[in-house]
């Protein structure tokens, strides 16, 4: 598993790599067959230091933690329960559910664009119907199934995941609903 371990404006040393590197693989290697890479990030608010811990997994799954706390080995500590809590949730989930998956998923290729506000200029008219874009990025979508999707949502905490589904091969979005349930959204 490769590991991104940074800190933001906050000097992180060898024995803190070591010990994230140690807990974070004991923790992750427990639940999930194939990990990919984990992204480890520490921030300091106020008087606390911030945990913010992302792992990627074969399955196409992100699962995603954070946590803050007065001693930033702490801090890293409770995210690290948080994170094997989420995995321990999901593979007990993945095994009652559904078969296991032999290869990884597959992601496509495409672009996510961020569109400019009108707020500024309420009152008058645009000169087009064009949009402005203020960035452009590059995104995974995964072909996964809609549980998988579902969980993928969950884990994230993102309001909605677009995937291919693997069943019909068409893109499919899964959000997440204002009374608290999951809609799925198929073409």
């Amino acid at each position: 598993m490769r590991y991104q371990i940074s800190g933001m404006h906050i000097d992180i040393g060898q024995a803190l790599q070591t010990h994230v590197k140690n807990e974070l693989g004991d923790a992750v290697i427990k639940y999930a067959e194939r990990p990919t890479d984990a992204n480890v990030v520490f921030s300091k608010s106020g008087h606390e230091y911030v945990c913010e811990t992302t792992v990627h997994l074969s399955t196409g799954l992100t699962a995603q933690a954070k946590a803050s706390n007065p001693e930033i080995y702490s801090a890293f500590d409770s995210c690290c329960e948080k994170m094997e809590k989420q995995l321990r949730r999901y593979k007990r989930r993945l095994k009652d559910h559904h078969k296991e998956r032999p290869n990884p998923v597959e992601l496509l290729e495409a672009s996510s664009y961020i569109l400019a506000s009108d707020d500024a200029n309420e009152d008058s008219e645009p000169d087009s119907l064009q949009p402005i874009i203020i960035a452009e990025m590059e995104t995974k979508i995964p072909s996964i199934s809609v549980g998988e999707a579902v969980m993928q949502l969950e884990l994230s905490g993102a309001p909605f995941l677009v995937f291919k589904n693997e069943g019909k091969q068409s893109v499919n979005v899964v959000y997440r609903r204002d009374d608290g349930n999951v809609g799925w959204i198929e073409p």
